[in-house]
């Protein structure tokens, strides 16, 4: 499912786009003097979308030799924002939540930048936290050349060479143990929070980005935007036992199925495995269960993100 819900969204964003690119170049009265390129992020950028998703995106333009800088910026700040507000507008078409914040500098920074203030930032100012944000960047709409400018000028920061310093793997270390202890709702169980609990989704994330962060310079299989993907080449280059992947695979295909199922039975998104029978027989059905096993979801989910989080904790905690 997450594969088909990032082709449907990424095929709706590029009919999009090509009509606020037409919009802008109608009202310009001539051809737009910039390439304009929209970058997948998040699990858009890792073909991983569920149900009721955000979708993140970067936008990046490059103006044509002798374009007036001010014109350039100002209409594909334009073309950026008449695109956020037709996908997030209500119509026929699948409504898409765009989220921009992965950009530098967040929600203060620039909606879209030019190609080289995207180099100049990244080479000057980039945070640990955004190479492992860039992992999950990919071309996705627009001008494909640029799209594969964009990536080259990332590539040391998500692939740097010879893996990560000693002070560097503590760091995504120390912001992995924040992230759990802050940023989990109050009052929600951590054995039950699908995205931050133990052994969720976030566990089997930050174990794959630490391997690509540490391999991917020597390991080209770890140059993919994919969780699983990922992996999967890890196990290949012998950098994790199979056993070890296979627990990581189980948890985070089942709780994500859990997010999407709790979406189809709330009509809303939602992190947390309701413990309320009644919703928890809606997602039993939905996830395949037999009306007399509907109790079975949360001793499920309990036992296999528990062996996911055991594998978690000393893959990406303890490993040298």
């Amino acid at each position: 499912m997450e594969r088909a819900l990032t082709d449907v969204s990424a095929a709706t964003l590029v009919g999009a786009l090509d009509v606020s690119l037409s919009v802008a170049a109608t009202e310009f009265q001539a051809p737009l003097p910039f390439a304009f390129a929209v970058i997948a992020m998040g699990r858009f950028g890792g073909h991983e979308l569920g149900l009721g998703s955000d979708v993140d995106v970067m936008f990046v333009y490059d103006p044509h030799e002798g374009a007036d800088p001010e014109t350039a910026g100002r209409l594909a700040f334009q073309v950026a924002n008449d695109l956020r507000k037709r996908l997030m507008a209500q119509s026929n078409d699948p409504q898409l939540l765009i989220d921009a914040d992965l950009r530098p500098e967040g929600r203060q920074g620039p909606l879209v930048r030019t190609l080289d203030s995207y180099a100049a930032y990244y080479a000057r100012w980039s945070a640990g936290w955004e190479s492992q944000a860039l992992l999950r960047a990919e071309f996705v709409a627009g001008d494909a050349q640029l799209g594969a400018r964009f990536e080259e000028i990332i590539a040391p920061l998500r692939f740097p060479e010879g893996g990560l310093e000693p002070d560097q793997v503590r760091e995504i270390r120390r912001l992995k143990a924040r992230m759990e202890a802050e940023r989990l709702p109050r009052g929600a169980d951590p054995n039950l929070h699908t995205k931050l609990g133990r052994g969720g989704l976030s566990d089997v994330e930050w174990v794959a980005q630490l391997l690509q962060l540490q391999h991917a310079y020597s390991v080209p299989g770890l140059r993919t935007t994919r969780t699983l993907e990922a992996l999967e080449a890890a196990c290949k280059a012998d950098l994790i036992a199979r056993e070890d992947v296979d627990a990581l695979r189980t948890a985070w295909q089942f709780a994500a199925r859990i997010r999407d199922a709790v979406m189809l039975v709330r009509a809303h998104a939602s992190d947390l495995v309701p413990t309320d029978m009644r919703e928890l027989r809606g997602i039993a059905y939905v996830l395949g269960y037999t009306p007399e096993d509907s109790g079975r979801v949360l001793e499920d989910y309990q036992r296999i993100t528990r062996r996911a989080r055991n594998v978690m904790e000393r893959v990406f905690y303890d490993a040298g």
